[in-house]
């Protein structure tokens, strides 16, 4: 196959259904103005389909049901027009956990959460056509070793709150407990959690910082792939915020934050405004996309690629309020060695083309 065909379409896992990267939803409920005085627990199971007693009193515990914006207690009555949002597990992927063992980089661990430094290539979580060697085989695997019996049961998809893509380094956080599932949800939900990435992309790009603003959703034509939609028409809200770090005349390496989580969000993202990934091979990034094609400058190119051979996007970043403590916590981790690679070869490269070509001008 040569750089820029694709055998076929498809993401690099399977993706929830509303393209987004975290497990949990948000459930809006509005009182009729004619409601008796009734337990919000009982209220709650009448309600929300196939939802039990236990589950909810748990959820109201753990400050999961809110109303009028304030968590409240199972005995709690709701009154007319009362305004209840519900956070919710989305129904689990199907595919059983089955224990693996595998190394792990454990960046960090204590009794509520596991934050991991994901290596690139490590599908997260089994779905269809990859039902082994992930990374929740992996922590299953670890934390039964640790603790004994546990199970999706006790503890939903082994404490996975978020993922990030097959090929993307970084950091990840895993719950340990229900109680820190159930926080950690919630924060990702309401997009309080601290996400840093590190990427780079093909071209100048003209402003040192900014926002793009654009929904992001299924391909209206390809199912498998993620698309822009600025006019918000489908998909879901979608914002990244990007900085300059450095330039190097055909590709720039940026910082992105995230303020939502989309599944693909920030190679859509940055295709969209024509900057799409270094070598990302489902979003036009695995070809040429500024500078010549002159066989010097190609090879040079296809070098790059063979040393990053994934799209260059790494989860520098992670910060989120611990579930146990209270205190914000934040964590850092360095980028991998292919794209320290990378980027050391075109920040060399740039540095050999000024000082050879007074008319140098990638833009």
């Amino acid at each position: 196959m040569q750089r820029g065909q694709h055998q076929d379409n498809s993401p690099d896992e399977s993706a929830p259904d509303d393209g987004s990267e975290e497990f949990y939803e948000r459930l809006n409920l509005k009182v009729d103005k004619g409601q008796a005085p009734l337990r919000i627990d009982k209220f709650l199971v009448q309600r929300i389909e196939n939802a039990s007693r236990n589950k909810i009193q748990q959820a109201l515990e753990a400050g999961m049901v809110l109303v009028n914006n304030k968590p409240v207690q199972p005995n709690y009555k709701i009154r007319p027009l009362d305004e209840i949002i519900v956070y919710s597990d989305k129904e689990a992927p199907g595919e059983e956990i089955i224990p693996e063992q595998m190394p792990l980089n454990i960046y960090y661990e204590d009794e509520e959460v596991m934050i991991i430094n994901k290596r690139p290539g490590l599908v997260v979580h089994p779905a269809s056509g990859n039902y082994s060697g992930t990374l929740i085989n992996g922590v299953a695997w670890y934390l039964r070793q640790k603790n004994g019996e546990i199970n999706e049961e006790t503890l939903p998809r082994f404490g996975l709150v978020h993922r990030i893509d097959k090929n993307t380094s970084g950091l990840m956080v895993l719950a340990k407990t229900e109680r820190a599932v159930r926080s950690l949800s919630k924060q990702f939900f309401d997009h309080t959690v601290r996400r840093q990435y590190m990427a780079l992309v093909w071209g100048d790009l003209v402003e040192d910082s900014g926002t793009i603003v654009a929904h992001v959703g299924r391909h209206q034509r390809f199912r498998k792939l993620f698309d822009a939609y600025p006019e918000g028409d489908h998909g879901k809200e979608a914002i990244t915020h990007y900085n300059v770090l450095e330039r190097f005349g055909y590709v720039t390496l940026v910082q992105c934050v995230l303020e939502t989580g989309r599944t693909h969000q920030i190679r859509v993202h940055m295709q969209h405004i024509g900057h799409p990934l270094f070598n990302d091979d489902t979003y036009g990034g695995d070809k040429i996309v500024k500078g010549t094609v002159f066989s010097k400058y190609k090879q040079f190119v296809d070098n790059c690629f063979d040393l990053c051979p994934r799209h260059a996007l790494h989860a520098k970043t992670i910060g989120f309020i611990h579930p146990g403590t209270g205190q914000e916590m934040i964590f850092e981790s360095e980028l991998p060695e292919d794209m320290r690679s990378v980027i050391e070869k075109w920040r060399d490269y740039t540095r050999g083309s000024i000082a050879g070509s007074s008319s140098y001008n990638p833009r």
